[in-house]
Parts: C-alpha cells; structure tokens; sequence
C-alpha cells in the first residue's frame, strides 16, 4: 500500500514555547558588578602610589616645637699671626749663602741670606768713576775760583793805590796853579787822569763782582751735583749691602725656602716674619650672615675647659663661592699655645636668646630658601610641600615665624632630589 508523503519538512518549531527575561534579575547581576568594580577602585586608590615615591629610610624628620632660639653662630675658625711682615726680593741675583732655616726664632738684623750680582758690582765702579771725576772737576774749579780771587784783588790793590796816587797829584797840582806856578792845562790833566783812575777801579769791581758770582754759581752747581753723584754712591753701596738680606724685625721666620745656587727675581715672594706671641682667628661665614656679622661682635672661644673672650675686627665683604671672611681678635688674654694654621671652634653671638617655634638646621635650607617645607602627614605615610616664613638661623636651629604648627613633622634632609614635586609618597 503505497502512502506518499507530505511535501513539506516538520520543523518542530510549533513545540517551542517563548520565555519572556526577568529583567529583576539582570538589573541584580549589574549591580552586584558595580559595586565590586566601586570596591576594587577605592582598594585601587587607596593602594595606588600618589606623589613622588621616597624611601622614609632615606630622609630626616624633625618635629616644629617651642623653645629658646640662640642667636649664635659656630664657625671653625683658623688661628694666623696678629702682625706679620711679608719678605719679598728687593735685589734680585743668585744665592750664595743661606744662614736660617724655615722656623727660626729671628732678631732684628739677622742675616737671612746672600745673594750675588755682577751687574752691580759694575754700576758701583762706574758711579765710583763718575764720583772721581766729579770730584777732580770740583777741585779744578774751586782753585780756578781761588786764583781768580787773587788775580782780582791784586788788580783792585794796584787800582786804588793808582787812584789814591792820582788823588794826591790833582790836590798838589790844584794847590801849585793856586799859585800861578802851573797852568791851568797840568791841572785839568791831573784831574782827567784822576777822574780816569776812579772809573777803572770802579769798572774793575763791578767786572770782578760778576765773575766772581758767576764763577761761585757754577761752583754750588758743581757741588750739588756731586752731592747728587754722592747720594747715588750711597744708594748703590745700599743696593750691595742688600744683597746680604737682614730680618726687619724679630719673629718666626715662615714660608722661607730658599736654596743656595737658586736664581731670586725681584719682587719675588720669599717668606714673611710673624709675631710669635700674638694671634688672630680668621673665618670663613655663610653669605647669608653678611649683614649681621659686624666689627664688634662679640664670642668666645673654648680650648679644653678653658674659655677665651674674642671680638670681630674686621669683615671681608667680598663673596667666594658663598662665604665670606672676618677676622677676630683675643679680647684679654689668648691661649697659651697656639700655632698658626690651628683650628678653632668660635661662638660669635649675634642677639639676645628669645623664645621662638623652633626647627633644627638642615640641607632642606638651603634647597627651599626658607620659603617652604614638605609636611609629612599623622601617619607618616605622605608628605605635602608647604610655604612657611622663618627668621634668624644659627649653626643648630631655624626660627619660624609662620606656616607651622608646634608638633607638625617636617622633612628636614636635602630637597636636592625631590626637583618640583608637591607631594611625597614615603615608603616603609
């Protein structure tokens, strides 16, 4: 029996029955998921590092507290000779002979040293030439001087005894015409010739008078020259007598190493002779002090249990690499023994003790300029950067005067490697 089949396929599709979604359900999972991510975002920030990450290890916390600010200020300061005198070659030539040694106790005029110059042992011959001649000159002339003295005073001699014949004539000659025993002519002869024999002796004086003037112009000329001829001898016997160098004062001769054979220039730095019993102390002090640190000011010096009274005398205001110099005298009394070149620690006291917030002096000072501060937070986790003011500064501490708090934590290390950062993660 044949059955033939339908022509179309059987899908099944009329047994499928439709589920409608339980949007409740969806709506729970969304919010189950939410929460989780909210969870894991606040673990997230929490544990996620915020700032620049710092090994706490690494820095140096102090705490801002209350207390006494001392104006002072601690510098290491090096003991120096109160008074030296430099040696430096006033004659320059060779070294011959050397009598002291570098350290010795010196008096006044002890030879140090000689030296030779064949230079001027020849400048010394030709001024003691020049001299001779001068000399030989001088002598010519004081007795061309003297002759024409003579010469001259012989001349007026025969002139007025000429004149003083004359006058005789004429009186004997005007007495005779009285008396008609001779002419008038003989007379006025007698009188012409007596008239003559006045003005030769008057024209012999006057000529006289100006050579001999001229003549002792000329010889004072001559003399002030050989006194400048004797003066120059004088400066270069000096100069000869130089060359063995003499100690200008008593002391202890320092820096001195001459050698003998060794060529010295002039004006080359030889040593110096300083006071060995009297000593100053100088110091090199943060420019930041310049204007505080006065001729004046007072400090004190300590030296085993001892302590010794010092006063500033002098500051140096120029600026080397951010210091400057000052120089300190003893007050009283000084150390017994010192040594020039020994350091000393100097307390130089700059105001009155006062109360301040306090924090201790470190690197950070002079990285922030005393214009901020990192603040690390209660937990000692974190550490915000912050503007603060602070006043006078010592060796030891740091005066606030705003942007902290008494208790308040600060980072008080170098800042150096921190650059522009804000905020510190410290890491345990």
């Amino acid at each position: 029996m044949n059955h033939s089949l339908p022509s179309f396929a059987i899908s099944g599709a009329a047994m499928d029955t439709v589920v409608r979604r339980s949007f409740a359900r969806r709506f729970a999972w969304i919010g189950t998921l939410s929460i989780v991510a909210l969870v894991m975002g606040i673990g997230m920030w929490r544990w996620m590092p915020r700032g620049l990450q710092v090994d706490a290890g690494e820095i140096r916390v102090a705490i801002a507290q209350h207390g006494t600010f001392l104006d002072d200020l601690i510098v290491r300061a090096n003991a120096a000779p109160l008074n030296s005198v430099i040696l430096d070659a006033v004659e320059s030539g060779r070294v011959e002979e050397v009598f002291v040694r570098d350290g010795a106790l010196l008096e006044k005029g002890d030879p140090l040293f000689r030296l030779s110059n064949p230079q001027r042992q020849l400048d010394l011959l030709a001024r003691q030439s020049d001299q001779a001649t001068q000399i030989s000159n001088l002598s010519n002339l004081r007795a061309s001087l003297e002759a024409s003295i003579t010469d001259h005073e012989r001349r007026l001699s025969d002139l007025e005894f000429n004149l003083a014949q004359a006058d005789k004539q004429y009186a004997r000659n005007l007495q005779l015409a009285g008396k008609g025993f001779i002419s008038n002519v003989v007379l006025e002869e007698s009188a012409d010739k007596l008239e003559q024999q006045r003005h030769t002796l008057d024209e012999e004086r006057n000529r006289g008078s100006i050579e001999m003037e001229i003549k002792r112009k000329g010889l004072v000329q001559m003399e002030q020259a050989s006194g400048r001829l004797e003066s120059g001898l004088r400066l270069m016997l000096a100069s000869i007598d130089a060359l063995t160098v003499r100690a200008s004062t008593a002391g202890r001769l320092t820096g001195f190493r001459l050698q003998v054979g060794e060529a010295v220039t002039l004006s080359q730095h030889i040593g110096r002779i300083d006071d060995p019993a009297h000593f100053k102390l100088s110091a090199d002090v943060d420019e930041y002090y310049l204007n505080r640190v006065v001729a004046g000011r007072p400090g004190k010096v300590q030296t085993g249990d001892q302590f010794y009274a010092v006063e500033v005398t002098r500051v140096y205001p120029q600026i080397d690499k951010g210091r400057f110099t000052i120089d300190m005298v003893f007050a009283a009394r000084q150390p017994p023994l010192l040594n020039p070149g020994q350091s000393l620690d100097t307390r130089i006291t700059l105001g009155d003790p006062a109360s301040a917030l306090l924090l201790p002096t470190g690197a950070f000072i002079n990285d922030s300029g005393g214009a901020w501060v990192f603040v690390v937070n209660s937990s000692e986790e974190t550490a915000q950067r912050r503007p603060i003011r602070v006043g006078r500064r010592s060796n030891s501490q740091i005066e606030v005067t705003g942007g902290l708090s008494a208790g308040e934590k600060v980072i008080v290390s170098s800042y150096a490697r921190f650059g522009h950062a804000v905020h510190l993660q410290l890491n345990k």
